[in-house]
């Protein structure tokens, strides 16, 4: 009798220890609804959103149809709150300081294996949430884009091992949930809260058509290449994007020795489509300050902002600002606090758009005194919004004139679209819209070491000091003035490339050491996955296939 009594106290404080907690630290939401008290430490699956009030057991799914356009939430049935699961890890914090450091950690497992954790940011769910509630739902897969921290948690189990897990046919996903501390170390507790469900992924049936490599339509501005390429390889890689292995892939050009040796449009775009590249832009903005150089409107990049802007009749002025240069700017080294790699930084690009002139928000800006310390490299938007502003102003008839007569007319670009500033400046944070065949021109044109048509647009100079190592990103990625830097190894050759980038995987790369150049358009904004599916397209497939 004594030893059923042991094991049922064991059993019963076990139980506590994994999904609730008998004292409260905070005080929490009840636990009232008969649903609840049943499903403790469990995580609901369900398609359609149902209220907790008439939520049942019928309501759990047990299979679901991963397809496109369909809605999987979860609901998570808690013991105790958030903050009263993290007050066991660290007892001795304050409730601010716990919701500060901590939040839940998510685990995601295929077929009993783990694919994906994920410590969610401390900035994910409001502080009463954490403090009170003892059930939540979000969604994963939203079909109205519902806003939510949980669909962007679900991209990132997608974008790193759940995609290429998640093959055709039927599949076992199982999500568990701890709650976690990062103070010196991580502090990780017990499972609170798990879920299975048994995921069907259906075949796409596409056009086998789309898988076949384009036929290239003759042209004025380019040759079409001659050279061989490995038609399987690419065949291969139009597959994946036509059944969304590779998602909203528009276009990919490549040309070798200066010829057009592949031209391949997916997902509606064409020849004329304008591709809005976002960040791409960026590099343009370089391009324009180089000619500007070479026409002798703007000195030097060593020029200093003070010699631009009455930088004392802005906000926060420090002597340090003026001896910030354009190069600081088109290295992305600047001493302003502002970055777009931090969420919480005064000068992220978020904080620039809602405001009436970005110049003035760029300009207004403290300077960080860590930086003026360690000169650092540090991704900044609203630097380079302040280099087409100073363009703008020192060239004949304004940044937007400039660019047509000096740049684009020059590459036979007849079709385009800036985006505009507040101030109606053409924006050279990002977004200039081309089809995909003149952003290969852009491409070439540094690949020629700026000479287009026998006619020397950009100096060589500028091309070469652009496409350098100026800063250390990592240790394989580099920066130069608005060109990144990387190696790919493929079959154990080195394939260094500079290249524009964008929001959504969208590039053009240069390569250093082989007479190629690439444009991939992508319409994945703001996804966990835009980016490297570019990276495994280029190692995987792409590279593989031209330089045969």
């Amino acid at each position: 009798m004594i030893s059923k009594l042991t094991l049922f106290v064991t059993i019963i404080l076990t139980t506590i220890n994994l999904f609730g907690q008998t004292t409260e630290f905070v005080k929490c939401d009840s636990i009232t609804y008969p649903i609840h008290k049943i499903n403790i430490g469990k995580i609901a699956f369900m398609s359609k959103v149902v209220p907790i009030e008439t939520f049942i057991q019928g309501d759990f799914l047990t299979t679901f149809e991963l397809k496109e356009k369909s809605d999987l939430n979860i609901r998570v049935f808690l013991g105790n709150s958030l903050t009263n699961y993290l007050h066991l890890l660290s007892p001795q914090l304050t409730a601010d300081e716990l919701t500060k450091n901590g939040n839940y950690q998510f685990t995601f497992f295929v077929d009993n294996k783990k694919v994906y954790v994920e410590n969610l940011n401390v900035g994910a769910g409001s502080v009463d949430s954490k403090n009170q509630r003892t059930i939540f739902r979000v969604p994963l897969i939203s079909s109205t884009n519902e806003d939510s921290w949980g669909r962007f948690l679900w991209n990132r189990f997608y974008g790193n091992g759940g995609q290429d897990a998640l093959t055709n046919g039927e599949h076992l996903l199982k999500i568990e949930v701890r709650p976690y501390l990062k103070l010196n170390e991580i502090l990780l507790g017990d499972i609170i809260a798990v879920g299975e469900l048994k995921l069907i992924v259906p075949e796409i049936k596409i056009d086998e058509l789309l898988v076949k490599v384009q036929n290239i339509k003759p042209l004025k501005d380019f040759q079409i290449s001659t050279s061989q390429i490995d038609t399987a390889k690419i065949e291969e890689l139009n597959r994946k994007i036509a059944t969304q292995n590779f998602k909203d892939i528009t276009s990919i050009v490549v040309l070798k020795d200066g010829k057009l040796l592949l031209e391949e449009y997916f997902n509606g775009a064409n020849r004329k489509t304008l591709h809005d590249t976002r960040s791409v832009g960026k590099s343009f903005a370089s391009t324009l300050l180089g000619i500007a150089i070479k026409d002798k409107h703007i000195k030097s990049e060593k020029q200093t902002l003070n010699e631009f802007y009455k930088l004392n009749t802005f906000q926060n002025y420090s002597i340090a600002k003026d001896s910030i240069t354009l190069k600081d700017l088109l290295t992305m080294s600047s001493t302003f606090d502002g970055s777009d790699m931090n969420s919480e930084s005064p000068g992220n690009e978020e904080n620039m758009y809602p405001t009436k002139n970005w110049v003035e928000f760029a300009l207004n800006l403290p300077i960080e005194k860590s930086k003026v310390a360690n000169k650092e490299w540090d991704y900044f938007t609203a630097g380079v919004v302040v280099l087409g502003d100073i363009i703008h102003k020192s060239v004949p008839n304004g940044l937007e004139k400039y660019s047509s007569e000096n740049l684009f007319k020059p590459l036979g670009v007849k079709k385009y679209e800036w985006q505009f500033t507040p101030q109606k400046v053409p924006n050279t944070a990002g977004s200039v819209q081309l089809p995909s065949l003149d952003y290969a021109k852009y491409g070439q044109l540094y690949k020629n070491l700026g000479i287009w048509n026998g006619k020397q647009i950009l100096s060589q100079e500028w091309v070469t000091k652009s496409l350098s190592h100026q800063m250390t990103i990592s240790e394989r990625e580099y920066y130069g003035y608005l060109f990144w830097n990387k190696t790919y190894n493929v079959n154990g050759v080195n394939y260094e490339v500079y290249y524009s980038s964008g929001n959504g995987g969208n590039r053009i790369f240069i390569f250093k050491d082989f007479p190629i150049v690439v444009v991939l358009t992508s319409t994945a904004y703001n996804t966990p996955y835009g980016h490297k599916q570019v990276d495994k397209i280029m190692q995987n497939y792409l590279i593989e296939a031209i330089t045969k």
